[in-house]
């Protein structure tokens, strides 16, 4: 990766600190959005957009403009090289040449951006890379929440809807789990948090899933099987649990819907035939009664019209507040503002996997998607047994069996001599056949114990 510039390609990429010193200067953008115009004069965005937007790009170019720097605007790339073969790695080299500063990317494969960052001279920033992440709309959400609640340790927030393909939501947990919120998942059955999301909670925040017992979200949660995240241990968990029903779920401070992203269902998914609504009515439930009511937009029919006027709706100020939060990241990125704050020690490490050689099964990752100029990379999850991530997209790698790239000899995953092998010498394999069909050879035949 790039090691000149930071990007933000994921919100793993800051620390909660630099969260909240971001907070703190996009509530002083907020006092005056026109008072700022002297922070970036003669530098440019540049806005790549292969997705619609109308919030994100919007908020974007004006949050540069506001900034007193100027945009280029790419909102559809089916009018640029890449309707002519042009590779993302392609297009990201000449935009980062000499035509922009900084470049906000949206793209339909998860990892776009993590690619993107490899070969910009300029920092990149993820507005949305398929069904993986979006960055800036969770420090949106977050400062909302910060906003309307004076703080996020601790509060207690139900995300309702789509929670399978909403990038948003898969961003925006990981952040509630870091800052130490509690989290109730009612989601539209058949479209839960993906198991790739559960199980990076379970591993890097300890949280566990629990059934939750969501008597008192009324007509809500009344189709869903509703589940409760919360940064605790499992038997610290069981304290809590009220005569075998499940964690009971209280007070909630923030209700956040989502719509069903039918951009991104497949031949697999089950049609819905009802999607959950919010209108004044779910909202009477106990307890929703102060709970603040949010949604990314665009919404469709999820969140009814009667809920405009209610004061707990926040989603239109949601929607403005987006401006001086990435005024705020732009300035940043952009070296005009410092961060008092230490950066994120994340454990970020990316493993080039061997050349021809692609372990990630997810058919939407850019390492599948862009035919050139990307090479598979993985992340480790952990050594006995051995798991590891795709690099790119975070999907789970699938792989019974790991190989040694100096031995060429494959091992069981959970065996002693695989955990020997050094990370950057791993090879994955989803079967034998395909391990001997890259010439390895199975270490037991040829009394190997290690790579």
């Amino acid at each position: 990766m790039n090691s000149v510039h930071r990007h933000l390609v994921s919100i793993d990429d800051l620390s909660l600190a630099e969260i909240k010193s971001l907070f703190e200067h996009a509530r002083t953008f907020a006092t005056d959005l026109r008072g700022f115009a002297a922070l970036c004069p003669g530098l440019i965005s540049a806005s790549l957009f292969y997705e619609p937007s109308t919030r994100t790009r919007l908020s974007f170019e004006s949050a540069m403009l506001r900034l007193g720097g100027g945009v280029l605007t790419a909102a559809d790339m089916r009018a640029t090289s890449a309707s002519k073969g042009e590779s993302l790695a392609d297009t990201v080299r000449v935009v980062s040449g000499s035509y922009a500063d900084v470049i906000v990317l949206r793209h339909a494969s998860e990892g776009a951006a993590r690619l993107a960052s490899q070969y910009s001279a300029v920092p990149v920033v993820n507005a949305g890379d398929g069904s993986h992440e979006h960055p800036t709309q969770t420090l949106c959400d977050l400062y909302n929440l910060w906003i309307e609640r004076g703080r996020i340790e601790g509060i207690n927030v139900v995300l309702a809807g789509d929670l399978r393909y909403s990038r948003t939501i898969h961003s925006f947990v990981y952040a509630l789990a870091r800052f130490g919120a509690n989290i109730v998942c009612v989601p539209q059955p058949g479209f839960e948090l993906p198991a790739y999301v559960v199980q990076r909670l379970r591993e890097e925040f300890a949280v566990e899933p629990v059934r939750a017992d969501a008597t008192r979200l009324g007509d809500l949660a009344q189709s869903s099987d509703a589940v409760y995240l919360t940064p605790q241990k499992p038997h610290q968990l069981s304290l809590f649990t009220d005569g075998g029903k499940g964690l009971a779920v209280g007070r909630v401070d923030a209700l956040y819907m989502t719509r069903p992203q039918t951009e991104r269902f497949t031949d697999q998914d089950v049609p819905i035939q009802k999607y959950q609504q919010l209108s004044r009515r779910e909202m009477a439930a106990d307890a929703l009664r102060d709970a603040v009511v949010m949604h990314p937009l665009p919404r469709r029919e999820e969140i009814q019209p009667d809920m405009d006027e209610d004061p707990r709706s926040i989603y239109f100020k949601q929607a403005a507040r987006g401006v001086p939060i990435r005024m705020a990241i732009l300035a940043f990125l952009l070296g005009r503002i410092a961060l008092d704050a230490p950066p994120h020690e994340f454990d970020a490490r990316l493993f080039p996997a061997p050349v021809g050689v692609n372990p990630c099964r997810n058919p939407t990752c850019i390492s599948r998607t862009e035919t050139r100029h990307v090479r598979a990379l993985y992340r480790l999850a952990a050594r006995f047994p051995i798991r590891a991530h795709c690099g790119y997209c975070s999907h789970e790698i699938v792989a019974p069996l790991v190989g040694c790239t100096t031995t060429r000899h494959f091992h069981p995953h959970d065996s002693a001599s695989a955990r020997r092998i050094r990370p950057d010498h791993m090879v994955f394999f989803a079967s034998e056949a395909e391990a001997l069909a890259a010439q390895y050879e199975p270490a037991a035949r040829v009394g190997a114990t290690g790579g």
